[in-house]
């Protein structure tokens, strides 16, 4: 009976909770009284975090090691900056990556754009930097690609056959061409044409060049990349559709990171001297060269939209 009265109790209160602030889409967990559409940073100061060791996670490829490598010049200088160690989380997914963040165990992230929404509302990312050119452009494009000598020309050629998708949480590898199929072509997936999740987008790019999916939707700067680093060529590909210009990779942290280390993670991102760096190497063939600010609810729009049209609901994975 006392056990019924507590939980009884605990839905109460989490009730009165809810109805306490504004949050719009937000997990319950989050308030948004200023309006950004980000879980506010905690006022109690027993609420905020001050770890020992800042864990950093880029999104999820195919070889987490590589990538280790490529940031570890970059970490070293958020290490020299908030004073703090700094280490590298390999993630394989776009849910393991969300469920770390949302359990305390991620601090800093770079979400890739389709995982930001989820980030953002159910584990409290606060995204501020994405990377762009030298001259402040930015972006990638959707592409669906399929291997050369296919009887696929355009997305129109579809039906019948299959198309590898990333993950539900990617953007370019998921989100864009459902919307896209849809409105363009009256294509509905697992209706129209059968459907495959690979992953990744290295996966998908893989899995087209070697003729095991007859097509795929994949954001082409991973695909920049992946011929900078002479996995693939130009010709192991066809490409038959390319979308609008999106957002890239955002960058931030956790709502309740102590705001000094907040502000001093930020310090490092802007700070850092990308000539001749590592990250240079990797992302330079995507044409990025610096971190810049961003504003989430401006930036993302076009992403919250396309959520829109399919539906998409911000839930915990």
């Amino acid at each position: 009976m006392k056990r019924f009265w507590l939980v009884t109790l605990f839905l109460v209160l989490g009730v009165a909770f809810a109805q306490e602030c504004e949050r719009g889409t937000l997990d319950a967990r989050f308030c948004d009284t200023d309006g950004d559409l980000l879980a506010d940073v905690p006022t109690d100061e027993s609420e905020l975090v001050d770890p020992d060791t800042i864990i950093f996670a880029y999104t999820p490829v195919e070889d987490p090691a590589v990538y280790a490598e490529v940031w570890a010049e970059f970490l070293d200088h958020m290490s020299e900056v908030t004073g703090k160690d700094v280490r590298f989380f390999p993630i394989d997914s776009n849910a393991a990556q969300l469920e770390a963040m949302r359990a305390g165990r991620l601090h800093v992230s770079g979400f890739n754009t389709g995982s930001v929404p989820f980030a953002v509302n159910v584990a409290g990312f606060r995204p501020f930097a994405m990377m762009a050119a030298d001259d402040g452009s930015f972006g990638y494009e959707m592409e669906i690609i399929v291997p050369p000598g296919s009887d696929i020309s355009s997305p129109a050629d579809l039906p019948g056959k299959q198309l590898a998708f990333t993950s539900e949480t990617s953007n370019s590898g998921f989100k864009a061409p459902s919307a896209i199929l849809s409105a363009e072509f009256d294509l509905t997936p697992g209706e129209s044409f059968d459907t495959a999740f690979s992953g990744s987008h290295e996966n998908s790019i893989l899995g087209v060049v070697n003729s095991d999916y007859q097509a795929a939707s994949i954001a082409n700067s991973v695909l920049s990349r992946m011929i900078a680093r002479e996995v693939i060529t130009e010709e192991d590909y066809v490409s038959v559709y390319t979308s609008q210009t999106f957002p890239t990779t955002a960058y931030g942290y956790v709502y309740n990171l102590e705001p000094e280390l907040a502000a001093a993670i930020q310090e490092a991102f802007f700070t850092f001297d990308w000539e001749g760096s590592a990250l240079q190497e990797e992302f330079s063939e995507s044409g990025e060269a610096q971190f810049i600010e961003i504003d989430y609810d401006t930036y993302w729009s076009v992403i919250r939209t396309i959520d829109e049209v399919n539906g998409v609901n911000y839930t915990a994975p």
